[in-house]
């Protein structure tokens, strides 16, 4: 009946048509969800001591350590807390236990300065349990010995053992894959619930006034709505309901009857029977089969064979690690431009050759740059477009999906090919201008050049006397294409050019 159950929730979802490569693509979009970013912060290089404290808490052995004393811790709760002599020796041990892992706290403060180690969730949860343990040693030790001052004690262990789940990876995406399973099944379980508040009315009714039986008594009973909620949960786990059914049956001379139905306090055979195997029908072998459905189907994800998966998890733990170099604010998103780099960071799987696929990282470039209009993009946002380049989307994809995305492929090429002949264009202009600007520095400079020569005397010294007696002539200094100007003789014009002037001027 389970297998049946099953079954028919994956055809009514679809999973059960897809093929091999689309049950591949969903659990990769799965594992996407689960993915978070690491949040930790790089390693100080210019502190010293705060280097050295860095990689103490980021130690292997130091996590291990950790985690060996959580688990003593937890093992207090096996032993009862209220002799006096075995309550001083836990309450020792337990206020050891805290003091280490309050040492723990201001470790990975001083290692992660504390802005960095508000940043994970993690770090705030192991703060807050670990401040209520301080509160508890407080109140051990300041007042006199109260039951709830032990309770609260035993909370701050079970919480503490949840602390667990974040120092290993894989307990980690565990503990993420139960409370993913938790929020896909809220409708069945409010469904369910709805459909118990139901029956529990429908029992106020029918077996409000039935006389107690052998299970039938003061805890389990149908007066009030609130006592039926708590016997129909009590009936769900499957203890005893059929022995309640009897006691519902309960006729005479085992009972006494009234004048009308308000004043007996007999149960219904029939009414019995229908009530109990209806409820236990549907709520045990269908309810709660569909929730061991959607638990199935999410842990099928972590239990995944890693071989046959489009993405590992190793391939998205690079990823992550890849995404906390680039994230400085460790706030889950970065701007688009830094994605750039982030690509060319990246190993495995997840990275882009950009000798050969030049194109390609343009293409991813474009995608998160123009899409996002060159904001800020979260960490799942980068990691859904790698994983999309990643595959083949004409066999992992459905139909409806792959056309979309077939669409927004081609124009990413056709911009892509645009501003790359748009480029080209600039700089062939720009190559072109280039040469013409040489090309009139060129012919300025050959204008420049002298056409003529200038006839041109020196003054007369004593020198240039002696230098002419002597014979030789004076050393010519100037340059090709220098035009030296030294004092010119001016003579005085003639009577003609005299004459002339005077008619031109009449």
């Amino acid at each position: 009946f389970v297998g049946v159950v099953i079954a028919n929730y994956s055809e009514n979802k679809g999973t059960a048509l897809l093929t091999v490569d689309q049950r591949r693509w969903l659990d990769l979009k799965g594992r996407i969800k689960l993915a978070q970013p690491l949040h930790i912060p790089p390693r100080p290089e210019r502190n010293v001591f705060q280097a050295l404290i860095y990689d103490i808490t980021q130690h292997f052995y130091f996590k291990r350590f950790i985690v060996f004393l959580v688990i003593a811790n937890c093992l207090m709760l096996s032993v009862p807390w209220k002799d006096d002599a075995h309550m001083y020796i836990l309450a020792g041990f337990s206020t050891s236990f805290t003091l280490l892992f309050f040492l723990e706290v201001i470790m990975k403060m001083i290692a992660l300065s504390p802005a960095g180690y508000w940043t994970s969730r993690r770090n705030r949860f192991d703060m807050f349990v670990t401040l209520l343990g301080v509160i508890w040693i407080i109140l051990h030790y300041s007042t006199t010995r109260d039951e709830r001052i032990n309770s609260l004690g035993y909370i701050v262990i079970v919480l503490r053992f949840f602390t667990v789940t974040g120092k290993h990876a894989t307990l980690k995406m565990l503990m993420q894959t139960v409370v993913m399973s938790v929020f896909k099944s809220f409708f069945i379980i409010m469904g369910m619930f709805l459909l118990m508040l139901f029956y529990a009315y429908a029992g106020v009714i029918l077996f409000g006034s039935v006389k107690y039986g052998y299970n039938l008594g003061r805890h389990a009973n149908f007066e009030t709505a609130y006592n039926a909620v708590l016997l129909l949960f009590r009936i769900v786990t499957g203890e005893d309901w059929n022995k309640i059914m009897h006691d519902c049956m309960v006729s005479p001379p085992f009972c006494t009857t009234g004048g009308n139905y308000w004043q007996t306090d007999c149960g219904n055979y029939l009414a019995s029977i229908i009530y109990f195997c209806t409820f236990y029908v549907i709520i045990t072998y269908i309810v709660l089969n569909l929730l061991v459905a959607i638990i199935m189907e999410n842990f099928s994800l972590f239990y995944s064979n890693e071989e046959d998966a489009l993405l590992s998890y190793n391939d998205i733990r690079q990823f992550q690690n890849t995404w906390n170099l680039v994230d400085i604010n460790r706030k889950g998103m970065v701007p688009a431009r830094r994605v750039r780099f982030l690509l060319r960071l990246l190993r495995g799987r997840l990275e882009v050759d950009l000798e050969r696929d030049r194109l390609l990282f343009k293409h991813m470039c474009y995608e998160i740059e123009k899409l996002h209009q060159g904001g800020e993009v979260t960490f799942h946002d980068v990691l859904s477009m790698l994983s999309y380049r990643s595959v083949d989307i004409r066999k992992s994809l459905q139909l409806e999906e792959s056309l979309a995305r077939e669409e927004l492929e081609f124009n990413i090429e056709e911009e892509v090919a645009k501003l790359t002949i748009k480029n080209w264009l600039d700089k062939c202009l720009k190559r072109i201008r280039t040469k013409d600007h040489s090309n009139i520095i060129f012919n300025l400079r050959a204008t420049n050049e002298p056409l003529f020569t200038v006839t041109e005397l020196t003054l007369t010294n004593p020198d240039n006397e002696e230098s002419k007696e002597e014979g030789q002539a004076p050393p010519r200094t100037r340059k090709k294409g220098h035009v030296e100007l030294r004092t010119p003789v001016i003579q005085p014009p003639s009577s003609s050019q005299v004459m002339a002037h005077n008619l031109f001027i009449r």
